[in-house]
Protein backbone atom coordinates (compact mmCIF):
# COMPACT_ATOMS: atom_id res chain seq x y z
CA UNK A 1 0.00 0.00 0.00
CA UNK A 2 1.46 3.34 -0.87
CA UNK A 3 1.86 5.48 2.20
CA UNK A 4 0.40 8.52 0.52
CA UNK A 5 -2.37 9.46 -1.85
CA UNK A 6 -1.65 12.50 -3.94
CA UNK A 7 1.54 13.17 -1.94
CA UNK A 8 -0.23 13.41 1.43
CA UNK A 9 -0.76 10.99 4.25
CA UNK A 10 -4.34 10.39 5.42
CA UNK A 11 -6.08 13.40 6.96
CA UNK A 12 -8.10 11.22 9.34
CA UNK A 13 -7.01 8.12 11.22
CA UNK A 14 -9.83 5.89 12.42
CA UNK A 15 -8.58 3.68 15.23
CA UNK A 16 -10.22 0.65 16.74
CA UNK A 17 -9.97 0.71 20.54
CA UNK A 18 -9.40 -2.74 22.07
CA UNK A 19 -6.32 -4.40 20.60
CA UNK A 20 -5.24 -1.25 18.75
CA UNK A 21 -4.90 1.51 21.35
CA UNK A 22 -5.31 -0.52 24.54
CA UNK A 23 -4.83 -4.16 25.43
CA UNK A 24 -7.87 -6.21 24.45
CA UNK A 25 -9.63 -8.19 27.16
CA UNK A 26 -9.72 -11.98 26.70
CA UNK A 27 -12.31 -13.23 24.17
CA UNK A 28 -15.85 -12.99 25.53
CA UNK A 29 -14.88 -10.53 28.27
CA UNK A 30 -15.23 -6.75 28.36
CA UNK A 31 -13.46 -3.86 30.05
CA UNK A 32 -15.83 -2.80 32.80
CA UNK A 33 -13.54 -0.91 35.18
CA UNK A 34 -11.14 1.92 34.33
CA UNK A 35 -8.31 0.29 36.26
CA UNK A 36 -8.42 -2.67 33.83
CA UNK A 37 -7.38 -0.43 30.94
CA UNK A 38 -3.78 -0.70 29.72
CA UNK A 39 -2.38 1.22 26.77
CA UNK A 40 -0.48 -0.87 24.28
CA UNK A 41 3.24 -0.06 23.97
CA UNK A 42 3.77 2.88 21.62
CA UNK A 43 0.05 3.65 21.24
CA UNK A 44 0.10 7.00 23.05
CA UNK A 45 3.24 8.01 21.16
CA UNK A 46 1.53 7.13 17.86
CA UNK A 47 -1.59 9.16 18.69
CA UNK A 48 0.55 12.07 19.90
CA UNK A 49 2.50 11.98 16.62
CA UNK A 50 -0.76 12.17 14.66
CA UNK A 51 -2.02 15.05 16.84
CA UNK A 52 1.20 17.04 16.41
CA UNK A 53 1.14 16.56 12.65
CA UNK A 54 -2.42 17.86 12.41
CA UNK A 55 -4.20 14.59 11.62
CA UNK A 56 -7.63 13.81 13.02
CA UNK A 57 -7.83 10.79 15.31
CA UNK A 58 -11.24 9.15 15.64
CA UNK A 59 -11.79 6.08 17.80
CA UNK A 60 -14.45 3.67 16.50
CA UNK A 61 -15.28 0.75 18.75
CA UNK A 62 -17.79 -2.08 18.98
CA UNK A 63 -18.95 -2.60 22.56
CA UNK A 64 -21.67 -5.24 22.38
CA UNK A 65 -21.19 -5.95 26.08
CA UNK A 66 -23.71 -3.12 26.56
CA UNK A 67 -26.37 -4.95 24.52
CA UNK A 68 -25.59 -8.17 26.36
CA UNK A 69 -26.02 -6.49 29.74
CA UNK A 70 -22.40 -7.18 30.71
CA UNK A 71 -21.28 -3.54 30.62
CA UNK A 72 -23.33 -0.55 31.72
CA UNK A 73 -23.24 2.84 30.03
CA UNK A 74 -21.72 4.23 33.24
CA UNK A 75 -18.92 1.64 33.15
CA UNK A 76 -18.33 2.25 29.45
CA UNK A 77 -18.09 6.01 30.04
CA UNK A 78 -15.65 5.48 32.92
CA UNK A 79 -13.38 3.35 30.72
CA UNK A 80 -13.59 6.00 27.97
CA UNK A 81 -12.61 8.74 30.47
CA UNK A 82 -9.68 6.65 31.69
CA UNK A 83 -8.47 6.13 28.14
CA UNK A 84 -8.63 9.89 27.56
CA UNK A 85 -6.68 10.46 30.80
CA UNK A 86 -3.97 7.94 29.90
CA UNK A 87 -3.56 9.42 26.43
CA UNK A 88 -3.69 12.97 27.80
CA UNK A 89 -0.90 12.19 30.28
CA UNK A 90 1.23 11.38 27.22
CA UNK A 91 0.21 14.52 25.32
CA UNK A 92 -2.26 12.72 23.05
CA UNK A 93 -5.99 13.04 22.39
CA UNK A 94 -8.73 11.96 20.00
CA UNK A 95 -10.94 14.24 17.92
CA UNK A 96 -13.94 11.92 17.92
CA UNK A 97 -15.08 8.82 19.77
CA UNK A 98 -17.83 6.60 18.35
CA UNK A 99 -19.30 3.50 19.99
CA UNK A 100 -21.61 0.80 18.71
CA UNK A 101 -23.31 -0.79 21.73
CA UNK A 102 -25.53 -3.11 19.67
CA UNK A 103 -25.68 -6.88 19.26
CA UNK A 104 -24.31 -8.50 16.14
CA UNK A 105 -26.38 -8.11 12.96
CA UNK A 106 -28.73 -5.61 14.55
CA UNK A 107 -27.56 -2.25 13.19
CA UNK A 108 -25.54 -0.43 10.56
CA UNK A 109 -22.98 0.99 13.00
CA UNK A 110 -21.46 -2.29 14.20
CA UNK A 111 -18.22 -3.08 12.43
CA UNK A 112 -17.79 -4.68 9.88
CA UNK A 113 -20.48 -2.30 8.66
CA UNK A 114 -19.30 1.28 8.02
CA UNK A 115 -21.86 3.18 10.11
CA UNK A 116 -19.47 4.51 12.78
CA UNK A 117 -17.11 5.89 10.15
CA UNK A 118 -19.99 7.38 8.18
CA UNK A 119 -21.37 9.02 11.34
CA UNK A 120 -18.00 10.63 11.97
CA UNK A 121 -17.90 11.89 8.37
CA UNK A 122 -21.33 13.51 8.90
CA UNK A 123 -20.40 15.01 12.27
CA UNK A 124 -16.84 16.24 11.71
CA UNK A 125 -16.39 19.07 9.21
CA UNK A 126 -14.18 18.31 6.21
CA UNK A 127 -13.75 14.63 7.09
CA UNK A 128 -13.39 12.84 3.77
CA UNK A 129 -13.61 9.05 3.94
CA UNK A 130 -11.45 8.51 0.82
CA UNK A 131 -8.75 10.59 2.56
CA UNK A 132 -8.91 8.47 5.72
CA UNK A 133 -7.45 5.21 6.94
CA UNK A 134 -8.99 2.62 9.26
CA UNK A 135 -6.50 0.89 11.57
CA UNK A 136 -7.53 -2.08 13.66
CA UNK A 137 -6.55 -5.51 14.87
CA UNK A 138 -9.34 -7.53 13.24
CA UNK A 139 -10.79 -8.23 9.83
CA UNK A 140 -14.04 -6.58 10.94
CA UNK A 141 -12.09 -3.31 11.26
CA UNK A 142 -10.66 -3.84 7.78
CA UNK A 143 -14.10 -4.62 6.33
CA UNK A 144 -15.61 -1.50 7.91
CA UNK A 145 -12.85 0.67 6.50
CA UNK A 146 -13.16 -0.82 3.03
CA UNK A 147 -16.96 -0.47 3.09
CA UNK A 148 -16.55 3.22 3.98
CA UNK A 149 -14.06 3.76 1.15
CA UNK A 150 -11.01 4.21 3.40
CA UNK A 151 -7.56 2.72 3.15
CA UNK A 152 -7.00 -0.03 5.71
CA UNK A 153 -4.24 -1.30 7.96
CA UNK A 154 -4.51 -4.47 10.05
CA UNK A 155 -2.41 -4.82 13.17
CA UNK A 156 -1.24 -8.42 13.21
CA UNK A 157 1.92 -10.50 12.96
CA UNK A 158 3.67 -10.31 9.57
CA UNK A 159 2.26 -12.80 7.10
CA UNK A 160 -1.24 -12.77 8.61
CA UNK A 161 -3.75 -13.16 5.77
CA UNK A 162 -5.90 -10.05 5.46
CA UNK A 163 -7.92 -8.01 3.00
CA UNK A 164 -6.20 -4.90 4.42
CA UNK A 165 -4.06 -2.73 2.23
CA UNK A 166 -1.23 -3.40 4.66
CA UNK A 167 -0.51 -5.60 7.68
CA UNK A 168 1.86 -4.24 10.34
CA UNK A 169 2.75 -5.26 13.88
CA UNK A 170 1.47 -2.29 15.88
CA UNK A 171 -0.03 1.19 15.83
CA UNK A 172 3.34 2.94 16.12
CA UNK A 173 4.56 1.12 12.97
CA UNK A 174 1.36 1.94 11.08
CA UNK A 175 1.61 5.63 11.92
CA UNK A 176 5.29 5.76 10.94
CA UNK A 177 4.59 4.11 7.57
CA UNK A 178 1.54 6.26 6.81
CA UNK A 179 3.16 9.58 7.73
CA UNK A 180 6.59 9.05 6.15
CA UNK A 181 7.71 11.90 4.00
CA UNK A 182 5.54 14.61 5.56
Amino acid sequence: MPNTRGGKSPATFFLDRDGTVNAAPPPGLYLTRPEELRLLPGAAEAVRTLNRRGHRVVVVTNQRGVARGLVTWVELAAVERRLAELLGAEGAHWDGYYVCPHAENSCRCRKPRPGLLEAAARDIPRLSLPDAVMIGDSETDVEAGRAAGCRTVRLAPPGTPSAADRVVADLRSAVRILTEGE
